[in-house]
């Protein structure tokens, strides 16, 4: 007699599994509010790394009760999957977080199958539900109607966004606000009688700030809405200012940032809700932009197969310098690189493999700060090789053959790396104008000042391991050799002992593993001299040890040093104040 097969009992496991799962997620960003109001900062960013984690963990942690539980029984029977994707359909459909539930349904399955078996028959390559829920409410959100009186609107706003903690000034708050709304809008809009502002009950937190999200809008227009709050300790919650333009609230939301802490009962609503607020972001960057990075992960692979499926693009290998340790390649229509390590490594290179993975964890886990790429994992990536460029995949076998190999008309990628794609800023900057020229070596140098604060040494900093974005930012993607701060050994280079010291081509003094020269940065840095002297007139202090052994002091004494996401209107006084901090 055949043996019985539970297909609801182990959707009923990876369920609860599931529920576990969220639990623990809920419970983690459910204490951001009171990380916030204690000025918890360290304790922020150490709960924003645990729930990155918390996702593999819980996975390993239902795959073995699945087994445990269901000893005796072949759970690696394939053919009798769909079933238990049947019986999970049914079990998630009153869910309002189903999606998820899905993505955790693959999660498992890979977790027990190599991924030669992934099938739409027995996971969920598509998603069910869009097919299952015609119509998705908007979140939670509060309305406000000024009706011509945009202050009594924002008095509103301030009583019902109450914090542990009282806010610093308020008047002078409103005031700002009052005249910020009216200044970054046009005229007529603050006096439009229509006029509605619509904001997420929730609040999102992420590093030291807190902010309120959502819209302004009239029958006939409508504005991104961010209110930013920052805490300062011993004297109060403050709003910061206010943010009206689509860029600057993409920005924000954007994927070099660390994940917002925030309270969505129902991610498909809240995505929504963004989608409207910022139409140019996929939804996957959405989903992760709220911690749901594993949702994100399935959204983008979606929108790559349909890609492919409709177009004719092909994968070509990227523009710019080759790299020493990743081969970069990617689709022309897809704003994505896709980055594999290469069998062997330049001998210039000290890293191994697994270095490699370890430093793109790291990544993963820290505050990025709004100057590193994220970066999505996949395994066992399958295309057909018609998809390829002929020299493409020619040289992607050729330095990677133990992760790229052909099966038949098919291409199988082992494992890969997919990020944002940017534009190289050695490239960028050989057709830059001018003032773009200023404005990027002046990011350029902003940025390896913002990762520093935030405890992150790129190493190689090189032009070409930087890229530009859509809005200007300059960004670094190259992570094989990042490192914290703390860990480097920064020092003067010594005097001469003689005069033929200067003249050798190797240097009179000892150098350990760790040691840093910052003197040495303009010749590595800068073979154009111009390009040299301009950032030095911008960022002289980087070439200067005392300048990161100054961090490194604040960092080890347990200062989270202020990086903001956004443009702030400052006073003079506190803007030289926080230049002086970076």
């Amino acid at each position: 007699m055949a043996q019985h097969w539970p297909a609801t009992e182990i959707a009923t496991l990876i369920l609860e599994g599931f529920d576990d799962y969220r639990a623990k997620f809920h419970q983690i960003t459910a204490g951001a509010p009171a990380r916030f109001e204690q000025a918890q900062w360290q304790e922020a960013q150490r709960a924003s790394a645990e729930r990155i984690e918390l996702y593999e963990e819980m996975v390993a942690e239902t795959v073995g009760r699945l087994t445990r539980t269901m000893a005796g029984i072949d759970l690696v029977d394939v053919e009798r999957w769909p079933i238990a994707k049947s019986a999970y359909i049914t079990l998630i459909d009153p869910r309002l977080d189903d999606e998820l539930a899905e993505t955790w349904f693959n999660s498992i399955f890979c977790g027990l199958f190599s991924h030669d078996n992934i099938s739409d028959g027995t996971m969920f390559v598509h998603t069910t539900r869009p097919s299952l829920r015609a119509h998705s409410r908007d979140p939670h959100t509060r309305i406000y109607r000024p009706g011509g009186k945009l202050r009594q609107a924002l008095e509103s706003i301030f009583d019902d966004y109450r914090f542990a903690v009282d806010y610093d000034d308020r008047e002078r708050d409103l005031e700002r606000m009052d005249h910020l709304l009216h200044a970054n809008l046009p005229d007529w809009v603050c006096k439009d009688p229509t006029l509605t502002i619509e904001l997420i009950g929730s609040v999102f937190y992420r590093n030291k700030g807190a902010y309120l999200v959502g819209r302004l809008f009239t029958p006939e227009e409508q504005w991104p809405l961010v209110f930013p709050l920052v805490h300062h300790e011993g004297r109060g919650i403050q709003f910061d200012t206010v943010i009206t333009d689509e860029a600057e609230v993409s920005i924000i939301f954007s994927f070099t940032r660390s994940y917002f802490m925030v309270d969505a009962p129902v991610p498909a609503e809240m995505v929504a809700f963004l989608k409207r607020l910022l139409p140019g972001k996929h939804i996957a960057e959405l989903y992760t932009s709220i911690g749901f990075y594993k949702q994100g992960k399935s959204e983008f692979y979606r929108a790559l197969i349909n890609h492919l499926a409709t177009t004719d693009d092909r994968f070509v290998m990227a523009p710019g310098v080759r790299g020493m340790v990743m081969s970069v390649f990617t689709l022309p229509g897809f704003n994505t690189v896709f980055k594999i390590i290469k069998d062997n490594f330049n001998p210039a290179k000290t890293v191994d493999h697994a270095t490699v993975i370890q430093k793109y964890q790291l990544v993963k886990n820290h505050d990025r700060v709004g100057r590193l790429a994220d970066t999505q994992q996949f395994a066992d990536f399958r295309f057909p090789v018609s998809k390829f460029d002929p020299e493409c995949l020619t040289e992607l076998l050729d330095v990677a053959p133990s992760t790229v190999m052909l099966e038949g008309d098919v291409v199988l990628i082992r494992h890969c790396w997919t990020e944002r794609r940017m534009t190289p800023l050695n490239l960028y900057l050989e057709h830059a104008t001018e003032a773009q020229v200023h404005e990027a070596l002046y990011d350029y140098g902003l940025a390896i000042k913002q990762l520093a604060a935030a405890n992150i040494f790129p190493g190689d900093m090189l032009l070409k391991n930087f890229g530009v974005t859509r809005h200007g930012r300059v960004v670094f993607y190259d992570y094989d050799e990042i490192c914290y701060l703390t860990e480097v050994h920064f020092r003067h280079i010594p005097p001469a002992r003689y005069e033929e010291d200067e003249m050798s081509s190797e240097p009179w003094y000892s150098v350990g593993p760790m040691d840093v020269f910052p003197e040495e940065f303009p010749r590595f840095l800068f073979v154009d001299l111009k390009l040299r002297r301009q950032f030095a007139k911008l960022h002289g202090n980087l070439f200067d040890a005392d300048y990161w052994k100054g961090l490194q002091e604040q960092i080890r004494a347990g200062k989270v040093i202020d990086v903001f996401p956004y443009r702030r209107h400052e006073s003079p006084e506190e803007a030289l104040g926080r230049q002086a901090n970076l």
